[in-house]
């Protein structure tokens, strides 16, 4: 009795919580609803809502919906979070709502009566109140508590909601946390990671654009990372990508970029006055003093390299004095060495000292970097175990439907069976009953012969089964004799290299499971291949092409017998997902092979396009 009064408590105040929230104010809603199309107009209606008497009568639902609305506006019009201890308490009440009944966060409905669409609106909000409370933990430099609310935020979002449901503020709201976590992560030189989150970004940013030059600046941050990896190619591929998809120039993100692009154009090889007219050019352009610094650091940094050091001092100081951390410690970098080069110690020892007080301690660096990676790689394992879940599920969904649609046929068979039968054993007895005026020998004749019928039927049925069962049981034997111990034996040639036996099992498993390159190979075990595959594999490679990997092995002695393996795979044109997949390496390690050994073959070419093009040249070794 305890339990259940205790249970009923829990329900009642639960349907008390969630009942102050089916009514949020109106006015609060409006204010909620213009913040996403025009943040400066929202934040002076919320002034003026705030100084009214409606703001002292509000309950405790819409008393936090309030102060976290304020928060919100306050980081959406560039203003700092000056209601810290209300938002926590908001933070605080949100997620007791959420957490009052468990099915909330894994999408399964909520309180008996409740509509959907209020429990996805109290998820929502709760989700918006840990991204705005890492903000807040961002500005006053907490960078691990920061990076926590937004990994809790995508958890929120992630775990109740599915994917088809992420659209209109939702989307956006998810480009913007995944925004603040790349950002965060480039911060720390967790280039990885940043890209992944940025990716993650650029999916929602394009399902709800974030501004309408939203695509082009998450490409750009791409390339910035890739920058930073100094892997040239693809950093100019997202730089060129993001030009492409900038819809409007006249704006200091297209300037960026193309700053960017122009000094990546001379680290590579490209002329100096080229890239300094085009970063001049867009100088002319800036809006504030801050973009103004940017191009006068890119312009002396070119300066520095060239080794004219009058013309870098010209735009570097400027830079250094003021006092902006990030553009500080690059300007101080350079003039260092400037004034070292041109013997004034005095000056040099002041950037010198500088960026030792802007340094932190390389553990302090490494302990940081080190525990966001592990809070980044448990919300990733946590995600990927959702989603094994999720088409688990799904699977059983589908087996079960499978399984239910035949129980139905097959209780409508034995309906209409049953049925057919009742229906013959009527017309029967109606037949008897119009004969019942014949003789008792007649009728007894008559039943008989229809039993004599039915028996011989049932006779030869019999004799037609046992005979089908004879010769299916002569089929298999001569199958086994034909194929051993289950391996069929290969009577004639195979016509192709794709007609072997190893390659169609391969295709076969390729072609079921779909690998999927951000899934751990570890989820497709089972599609592993073994040695004894690998080796069939390689034969049927050399009966086709001439003993072809012995001929590799001979042009390319630095290749591995593993690299021969991957050779042989990339003939029947498997993707690296694929290849991660059937040999259970992770898809880096395959990616990076595959670059290895297009630089053995000095190949730009894809590689089953290469291999397959020395396979069939007879002239190759």
């Amino acid at each position: 009795m305890l339990a259940l009064a205790a249970c009923d408590a829990t329900t009642n105040e639960a349907r008390r919580m969630v009942k102050r929230a089916e009514g949020p104010s109106e006015e609060l809603s409006a204010i909620d609803s213009l913040m996403w199309r025009r943040p400066d107009s929202a934040l002076a209606q919320l002034q003026a809502f705030c100084n009214s008497p409606e703001a002292d009568s509000l309950d405790e639902f819409n008393g936090h919906y309030c102060q976290l609305l304020v928060s919100e506006l306050l980081y959406k019009n560039d203003w700092g979070q000056s209601n810290r201890e209300e938002l926590l308490q908001a933070v605080a009440y949100f997620d007791s709502l959420v957490r009052l009944t468990p099915p909330l966060q894994r999408g399964l409905g909520g309180l008996k009566n409740t509509p959907p669409n209020q429990i996805d609106n109290l998820v929502f909000l709760d989700a918006r109140a840990h991204y705005i409370n890492g903000v807040g933990y961002y500005e006053n430099d907490s960078i691990v508590q920061a990076c926590a609310e937004y990994l809790k935020t995508l958890e929120v979002m992630e775990a109740h909601f599915e994917e088809r449901e992420l659209v209109g503020h939702k989307a956006r709201f998810l480009a913007y946390t995944y925004n603040r976590l790349g950002d965060l992560f480039s911060e720390q030189f967790m280039m990885e990671s940043a890209i992944t989150c940025y990716e993650n970004a650029l999916v929602y940013c394009k399902i709800e654009p974030t501004s309408p030059i939203g695509v082009s600046n998450i490409l750009y941050r791409i390339g910035i990372q890739y920058d930073k990896k100094n892997e040239i190619e693809k950093a100019i591929s997202y730089y060129s990508e993001a030009i492409e998809n900038m819809a409007i120039t006249d704006n200091m993100v297209y300037r960026d970029i193309v700053a960017s692009k122009a000094l990546f154009d001379y680290k590579t090889g490209g002329a100096a006055e080229v890239s300094l007219d085009t970063i001049r050019r867009i100088l002319l352009k800036a809006e504030t003093d801050k973009e103004r610094l940017n191009r006068y650091l890119a312009i002396g940094g070119i300066y520095f390299s060239d080794g004219i050091y009058d013309s870098a001092r010209y735009y570097l100081e400027p830079v250094f004095d003021d006092n902006d951390a990030g553009l500080q410690t690059q300007a101080a970098g350079y003039l260092r060495i400037v004034y070292d080069s041109i013997g004034d110690v005095e000056k040099s020892n002041v950037y010198m000292r500088f960026l030792t007080n802007q340094k932190k301690p390389d553990g302090e660096n490494k302990a940081l970097v080190s525990k966001l990676e592990a809070m980044f790689k448990n919300y990733q394992d946590q995600k990927q175990e959702r989603q094994v879940e999720i088409e688990r599920e799904n699977a059983m969904k589908i087996v079960g439907g499978i399984i239910i649609s035949i129980a139905i046929v097959a209780l409508g068979v034995i309906i209409v069976v049953k049925w057919r039968s009742k229906t013959l054993l009527k017309k029967k007895q109606e037949e008897a009953d119009r004969k019942l005026g014949e003789t008792e020998r007649q009728h007894r004749e008559e039943l008989e012969a229809e039993r004599q019928t039915h028996w011989m039927q049932q006779a030869a049925l019999s004799g037609r089964l046992k005979r089908s069962n004879e010769e299916l049981r002569e089929l298999r034997d001569l199958k086994r004799q034909q194929t051993g111990n289950g391996v069929p034996k290969q009577e004639t040639q195979v016509v192709s290299f794709n007609d072997e036996p190893i390659c169609r099992l391969i295709m076969e498993r390729v072609n079921e499971r779909q690998f999927k390159s951000k899934i751990d190979y570890i989820i497709y075990k089972d599609s592993a291949l073994d040695k004894q595959q690998l080796l069939d594999l390689r034969l049927a490679v050399d009966r086709h092409f001439g003993q072809f990997t012995a001929r590799l092995k001979k042009a390319y002695p630095e290749l591995t017998n593993g690299d021969l393996d991957y050779c042989c795979l990339y003939l029947l044109g498997l993707t690296d997902a694929d290849i991660a997949a059937l040999m259970q390496r992770t898809y880096n390690t395959v990616f990076h092979r595959n670059g290895k050994m297009r630089k053995i073959f000095g190949s730009e070419n894809p590689l089953p396009v290469t291999l397959m093009g020395m396979a069939k040249d007879s002239s190759f070794i």
